[in-house]
């Protein structure tokens, strides 16, 4: 009677498998963490923008900037945004407005600060102009 053939899998073949996997994943792991986090920039610079456009609003109601957030009627919270009158804070940054205006023109800057989860993606900013900008250390204030 000849012998009953086993069936499964050998050692090596299951060992070549869990190498397999573990070398997709050392690959795959780095690509959806930079894709995570690219979406969190994306979601403070719509933030950002949407501030200034309400500072320029603003400006034409009122002859200033504001840097009350609560004041252009911000209102994010659904966005994963909490907002309060000085700022506007998610897991990975802090946006704040900073306004001179006794600067002539007036001026103001939307500065969004990463938190240690982002810390790696640098420092953003939109001001009056326009101009926006990335950058590894923070950008100086405005004097006021």
């Amino acid at each position: 009677m000849p012998a009953a053939r086993s069936r499964g899998f050998t050692l090596i073949e299951l060992m070549i498998t869990v190498v397999v996997i573990a070398i997709l994943g050392a690959i795959a792991y780095p690509s959806y963490t930079s894709y995570v986090q690219r979406g969190q920039r994306s979601s403070a610079q719509q933030l950002m923008a949407d501030i200034a456009n309400r500072q320029q609003q603003y400006m034409l109601d009122a002859k200033q900037y504001t840097a009350a957030l609560d004041s252009t009627g911000i209102n994010i919270s659904a966005d994963g945004w909490t907002c309060t009158a000085a700022s506007c804070t998610n897991p990975r940054y802090t946006v704040v407005v900073q306004v001179d205006n006794t600067a002539t023109p007036p001026i103001f800057r939307v500065k969004a600060t990463p938190t240690a989860i982002q810390a790696s993606d640098g420092h953003l900013t939109y001001d009056q102009s326009g101009r926006k900008t990335r950058t590894a250390a923070a950008p100086p204030d405005i004097p006021t």
